[in-house]
């Protein structure tokens, strides 16, 4: 597991959905079973301006580390990057907690080069775009992610997003990389699908390498077990990854507040569970999550 202590003092702050501590009560969960030995965790490096770059626009990047200073974005900050409005909040670490969840990921690509199994709660933060915030999400550690294991000798990567939002950002920035294929299973018509907008529809391909399986709302753990095991599985089967990452955001759970989905840990354990061994390669993500007592669960 890569973690860091980031996590247990940072917030989003005030009634933000994510002013809730998260990945420190995964930690804390996962010592307390027993599951998480010293050897089997890493505290996750803070990703550096160059490192985010492999992405993200420079200018972007700066200004999010002036905004961390400042600690007010003027209207040119706001609309540039949509950074201090439209739940994307100034707080005391909006440069160095998202850029360590970054650091963790691109970490992650370089661990698995030989294969294994990675797990990184912190990240998942997939709506953020190349030169914007969006979502929550300041950097968008999914892509640095598979841009690391490409970087790190794969031919081949498949992303699978059971996040309840659609994952915007990682197709848009993969669409056309042919060694990539996303599919993401979401809530139909929740943010951020737009009634005008072909994006995460059922007909949505992206650049050709992509899959959306928008669901209805009150969608259950069959129903999930029954898309992942005859649409999902059969796909990956087809693209034959060399490493596989998976966004396991647990806002689908019937208790979180900002969805409308029914499922229960057993469709994303069932999602874990069918993954392992598919690819010698296995990176899982965090992602949406608003309960702290479900995710706390979950992902533990």
């Amino acid at each position: 597991m890569l973690a860091s202590e980031i996590y247990r003092t940072s917030s989003y702050g005030g009634r933000h959905p994510l002013s809730i501590p998260r990945v420190s009560t995964v930690v804390d969960v996962c010592r307390a079973m027993e599951w998480l030995p010293d050897e089997a965790y890493m505290d996750s490096p803070q990703a550096t301006a160059q490192e985010l770059a492999r992405f993200h626009d420079p200018e972007y990047i700066a200004a999010v580390q002036r905004l961390e200073k400042e600690q007010q974005a003027d209207a040119d900050a706001r609309e540039r990057f949509n950074v201090g409005v439209n739940g994307n909040p100034i707080y005391p670490e909006v440069f160095r907690r998202p850029a360590t969840a970054a650091g963790a990921s691109r970490l992650a690509g370089c661990l698995l080069r030989y294969g294994g199994i990675v797990h990184s709660p912190a990240g998942g933060t997939h709506h953020a775009l190349r030169n914007r915030a969006s979502g929550f999400c300041y950097f968008n550690d999914p892509v640095l992610a598979i841009l690391s294991l490409l970087d790190h000798g794969c031919n081949r990567v498949f992303y699978l997003d059971i996040d309840a939002h659609h994952g915007d950002g990682v197709q848009i920035a993969l669409a056309e990389e042919p060694r990539v294929f996303t599919c993401s299973m979401h809530e139909a018509g929740r943010w951020p699908m737009k009634k005008e907008e072909l994006l995460g529809t059922l007909n949505d391909r992206g650049g050709g390498q992509a899959l959306n399986l928008p669901v209805i709302e009150g969608f259950n753990d069959s129903e999930f077990r029954f898309l992942f095991e005859s649409v999902v599985l059969p796909v990956i089967d087809r693209f034959k990854p060399d490493a596989v990452v998976l966004q396991c955001g647990c806002d689908g759970l019937a208790d979180d507040p900002l969805s409308r989905l029914s499922l229960s840990n057993q469709a994303h354990w069932a999602a874990v569970r069918g993954l392992i061994g598919v690819a010698p390669r296995f990176l899982v993500l965090g992602g949406g999550g608003y309960n702290p007592w479900a995710v706390a669960r979950c992902w533990s």
